[in-house]
């Protein structure tokens, strides 16, 4: 993500600021970086609003959906607006790290020594490019530990434990989980406050639903933990297509409580910025695909919080 450059125009646009104030603090209106959206942001003390705590798990049981390409977006997008985020890689490929700039090879620790060997979270947890955006990168290490996790005690809870003693350091944590269900995603799943399903329109999304609501219907009956949110995404949709239309008519009529309005239609440049190790906003901020997330996310951070309000008023 070294590569990310703004302008003063955009810098202005983030931080809620002027395009001169940009100017006369950073002294200079083009070839800005991430390392000066941060000066920024102290200089001018333009902070984000406060947010409750949220550990947001990004998990569908089908692959392909695209949950990646939008997690790790997602996640850059919050600490492009100030927020302190976490970005946890729970996928042996280790796409979300590169979608970040990181290559997960060249880590010799990842997420399977904090759940297996109790490594603090912070000793595995590096720096990425964007400076209140750390990450815990994965690798084909990640792949024994279902297997690694299955003699353990207290297997289900090791991830919400890790988390705990971090708790304080970030606003969001976001987890990019892979498209499988075993004790890694059960741990995920255990640590959430809030799900993110990405799914595409198409029906053979509603197998992957299915099994996902099952899955969480036993983790309230068997292990008493309930997600407060839970939201679908479509992903990747082309208005065009006779299916799609149909299979969003039908996600609307079984899931409306769950369907966000917002949409991510399809677009190119996801792939092209996955390439480049960057997320979309770092990659092109004005593409269509940039512009659905940030639809996105302000969605669900508008239902969040009205979630949690009227959480507060029912227990006053």
């Amino acid at each position: 993500m070294e590569n990310v450059r703004y302008t003063a125009k955009r810098l202005a646009e983030i931080v809620g600021a002027t395009e001169k104030q940009v100017v006369a603090t950073l002294g200079r209106k083009d070839g800005l970086g991430l390392g000066d959206l941060a000066v920024l942001r102290e200089k001018l003390e333009k902070f984000p609003e406060p947010f409750p705590h949220r550990i947001q798990l990004f998990l569908n049981f089908k692959g392909g959906t695209g949950k990646t390409s939008i997690s790790s977006s997602y996640a850059y997008r919050l600490a492009e607006r100030g927020y302190r985020v976490l970005m946890i890689d729970l996928d042996s490929q280790g796409h979300a790290t590169k979608c970040l700039g990181e290559e997960g090879s060249s880590f010799t620790r990842t997420l399977h020594d904090v759940l297996i060997r109790r490594v603090p979270i912070d000793e595995v947890t590096v720096k990425t490019g964007m400076p209140n955006l750390a990450l815990v990168p994965a690798n084909l290490a990640m792949s024994t530990i279902d297997l690694a996790l299955m003699p353990l005690a207290g297997r289900e809870f090791r991830l919400r434990n890790a988390l705990e003693p971090v708790r304080a350091k970030y606003d969001f944590v976001v987890l990019d989980a892979p498209p499988s269900f075993g004790l890694l995603n059960l741990n995920a799943l255990m640590a959430a406050t809030d799900l993110v399903i990405p799914v595409l329109a198409d029906f053979l999304s509603y197998d992957g639903l299915r099994l996902l609501f099952e899955t969480i219907q036993g983790l309230e009956q068997d292990l008493s933990h309930q997600l407060e949110n839970i939201f679908i995404v479509v992903n990747a949709y082309n208005q065009t297509y006779k299916i799609a239309r149909e299979a969003l008519d039908a996600l609307k009529a079984h899931y409306a409580e769950y369907l966000l309005d917002s949409v991510v239609r399809q677009c190119t440049k996801f792939a092209q910025a996955s390439s480049e190790g960057c997320p979309i906003f770092g990659y092109d901020w004005e593409s269509k695909g940039a512009n659905d997330i940030e639809a996105v996310q302000l969605e669900i951070l508008e239902r969040v919080r009205a979630a949690a309000q009227a959480a507060d008023a029912a227990g006053a």
